[in-house]
């Protein structure tokens, strides 16, 4: 059982490190990442009137505005959780608003994996911030893709992972082999059931030096109404919360557990 909702940070030995190289536990508190991204008229902020443990959550939320033509981020993140050639596993819990709105095919981003690749030497495109793995929500449904292979013309596969319910705690986690070739992988589970295997997959860019690391970020990216360029529905604030984040080297350091 929790006692605390204090962030714990553990570097593993040299010898463990045969996956990611570190562990990184966030119970529900601002506290401990690397930054915290909320664009225009997004929050991010620490609440205790909702949490999947006791204590605290983060909540997360967006609000869309018809003359602006920017991103939507309101998201926590960590840095250098993967390079090229890592294993790790990577979890949270989240809940959506009770009152979401599932009735059209607009995604919400919920998790990525992202890094600045503007001066990587295979940067053809020009693009700065590239993203390999995202988490999203499309109506009821959870899904995923990899990319990987050339950073400017990737390979992409996405994936439905399972049905999510607005106001219920969902918790998943993601147990991925990083490679930029065929070698790469991924395992999901949702709920505590596994809901996706996928092997034989590229899963991120080419990097033979392993240079370039990638952070993780949780929360929510509106991503549907910036690339879209409109909002579907009616519904223009969303909100969900993040709670239990683990990074590291077994399904034990990620997954957030039973409520």
């Amino acid at each position: 059982m929790y006692t605390s909702k204090a962030t714990a940070l553990v570097l593993l030995a040299p010898f463990m490190l045969a996956a990611a190289s570190l562990v990184f536990k966030n119970r529900g508190t601002l506290d401990g990442w690397d930054g915290i991204n909320h664009e225009h008229k997004g929050t991010v902020s620490q609440v205790s009137d909702q949490s999947y443990k006791p204590t605290t959550a983060i909540k997360v939320v967006q609000i869309y505005d018809s003359g602006y033509t920017g991103r939507y981020h309101s998201e926590v993140r960590k840095e250098d959780v993967y390079k090229v050639g890592d294993v790790g596993y990577y979890g949270f819990a989240f809940r959506l608003d009770p009152d979401w709105d599932t009735s059209h095919g607009q995604t919400f981003n919920l998790a990525q994996f992202i890094s600045n690749l503007k001066d990587h030497p295979d940067n053809t495109c020009g693009d700065t911030w590239i993203p390999s793995m995202m988490l999203w929500v499309e109506r009821d449904q959870l899904s995923i893709r990899s990319k990987g292979g050339d950073m400017c013309d990737g390979t992409l596969n996405k994936y439905e992972v399972g049905t999510v319910k607005p106001g219920t705690w969902h918790r998943v986690v993601l147990q991925a082999k990083w490679e930029s070739d065929s070698s790469g992988s991924y395992k999901v589970w949702l709920d505590g059931k596994v809901a996706l295997e996928r092997d034989n997959i590229a899963t991120t860019y080419k990097d033979s030096q392993k240079k370039y690391g990638f952070e993780f970020r949780a929360g929510l990216y509106a991503n549907g109404w910036h690339d879209d360029k409109h909002m579907e529905g009616s519904q223009g604030t969303r909100q969900l919360w993040i709670d239990e984040v683990g990074i590291g080297n077994s399904y034990e350091d990620a997954d957030p557990g039973e409520k």
